[in-house]
């Protein structure tokens, strides 16, 4: 069994916020996670009431403000000369990279073949619009010797975070539904429908939303925002009784399994649990000329994006989804220029993306070690799917050692600036090469994340840290890691 170090010491002991679902009476919860780290804006919930944990953020009443009995001292020597700050150390990238990471150690007479995973997210926007879940519930399938199963989900938001704050909180409901109304030789379905139920609930409406007259401006505008931002979705589930991990995704996050073939040999083999969907791909490029025929394809789709959107399905987006009255009246009482304007001639039969998922389910065989990786793109743009298995078994490897500590990088070695701002992310991203891994955090996703940025290469991942919104978006894009351990 892991144990976790690289522990941001001060985030132990945080509380953490309890809602008690309204779904079930309580009763004791089933085999609870132990939680080896907090991590900044966790909730922490009970759903039907096993633990369940995401980041989506709740508001608080403000404090009162006291009353004031004079204006405040301005400091009028602090502030002089001026002087420029520095950018992060070796040891404050590294808490830098631990203040929003996680680890959950199963505890050994657990059945369920996961033995621990680990998370981490890294903000590049601001706010940041990656949201994530994880934890267990009770199974949906029938039978009483079911086991709960466990959830893993990255939901990587775009034009803000809203939606993909909602699918914290209303994906996993939505497809345990699905799933105890289906039939379990109907899991792909069942999710599918799951996931389209639920957009269909943010987008839907917006036509008869506008209409209604006995709505006001600002509820009018409440209810239109689910379906204006927008969020890909990852989502994995595990069930233990059967072994089968389903995975949905829908959008161009990504989720890859790393199993240990032969321990002789310790090698660790790739396999891709999920298909990204971005607007350059082939496969959904086609699917949009399938969906629409007689329109110009070449004209929805083009460099790379469906009409100027970089996924090809998504959560919400009801720009791409609306028809062109419902725009056009969104536009003018109520998002004035956010919204995207469409020509005519090209936009003629929404919706052009779907949240419909590509579900794929793969066996976890009894005993067998395997990881799973799973992240937003923002990670994916630094680390191919065979790189991420790569680093995966160098940590698997540095654990069995028993951590040893690595020798620092050399930054003359690397060059000079690391960054080239002539080229676009992308294009730079490939410089990020095993040359310049390295391994040294106890958490298997702040290991990924910190790799992603440039490993040893300490100028440049400081570099990195050191920029603020929103330069940093054209560096970096928010990052989100989970990395789930079986029989491992």
């Amino acid at each position: 069994m892991f144990t976790f170090r690289g522990i941001h010491r001060q985030r132990l002991h945080k509380p953490f916020v309890r809602f008690q679902s309204t779904a079930s009476p309580p009763r004791p919860a089933r085999l609870p996670l132990v939680i080896a780290t907090g991590a900044a804006s966790f909730a922490l919930g009970w759903y039907t009431p096993q633990m369940f944990t995401s980041n989506s953020k709740t508001s608080t009443p403000a404090p009162p403000n006291p009353a004031s009995t004079g204006p405040p001292t301005l400091d009028t020597k602090a502030g002089y000369p001026f002087s420029f700050s520095e950018p992060p150390t070796e040891a404050e990238v590294t808490e830098i990279l631990n203040s929003h990471a996680w680890s959950v150690t199963l505890p050994p007479h657990d059945t369920s073949d996961i033995t621990r995973y680990d998370g981490c997210q890294l903000a590049s926007n601001s706010e940041c619009e990656d949201r994530y879940i994880h934890g267990r519930f009770p199974s949906p399938l029938p039978g009483t010797n079911q086991q709960d199963w466990l959830a893993f989900g990255v939901f990587d938001g775009h034009l803000g975070a809203q939606t993909a704050a909602l699918l914290t909180k209303h994906l996993i409901p939505y497809v345990h539904q699905a799933l105890a109304q289906s039939s379990p030789q109907d899991i792909h379905a069942a999710i599918s429908s799951a996931f389209t139920s639920l957009d269909d609930a943010f987008v839907l409406h917006a036509k008869e939303t506008l209409a209604d007259p006995s709505l006001s401006w600002s509820q009018k505008l409440v209810r239109l925002v689910p379906g204006s931002n927008g969020s890909c979705a990852l989502l994995a589930l595990y069930d233990p009784s059967s072994g089968n991990l389903h995975v949905a995704c829908t959008g161009d996050s990504r989720a890859v399994m790393c199993r240990l073939e032969d321990p002789s040999t310790k090698e660790w083999k790739l396999e891709p649990l999920s298909i990204d969907q971005g607007g350059g791909s082939a496969t959904e490029k086609a699917r949009v000329a399938a969906e629409h025929p007689g329109e110009d394809v070449d004209r929805l789709v083009k460099n790379g994006r469906v009409l100027g959107l970089a996924t090809a399905r998504a959560f919400g987006d009801g720009h791409w989804k609306w028809d062109l009255e419902t725009l056009q009246k969104g536009k003018e009482g109520y998002f004035a220029d956010t919204l995207r304007a469409h020509d005519g001639e090209v936009y003629q039969t929404p919706p052009y993306v779907t949240a419909r998922p590509e579900v794929t389910t793969t066996e976890i065989k009894k005993g067998g070690k395997a990881v799973m990786i799973m992240a937003s793109d923002g990670f994916w743009d630094a680390v191919t799917s065979q790189q991420a298995v790569e680093l995966v078994a160098r940590w698997v490897e540095w654990r069995g050692r028993g951590c040893p500590p690595e020798q620092e990088g050399n930054d003359e070695k690397f060059g000079g600036n690391g960054f080239d701002w002539t080229v676009r992310r992308k294009d730079w991203w490939g410089k990020v090469n095993e040359e310049k891994w390295t391994v040294r955090d106890g958490n298997a996703a702040v290991h990924l994340t910190r790799n992603a940025l440039g490993g040893k290469h300490h100028d440049l991942v400081s570099g990195l840290l050191a920029l603020r919104p929103p330069f940093s978006r054209w560096a970096r894009d928010d990052i989100t890691v989970q990395v789930v351990f079986f029989n491992c």
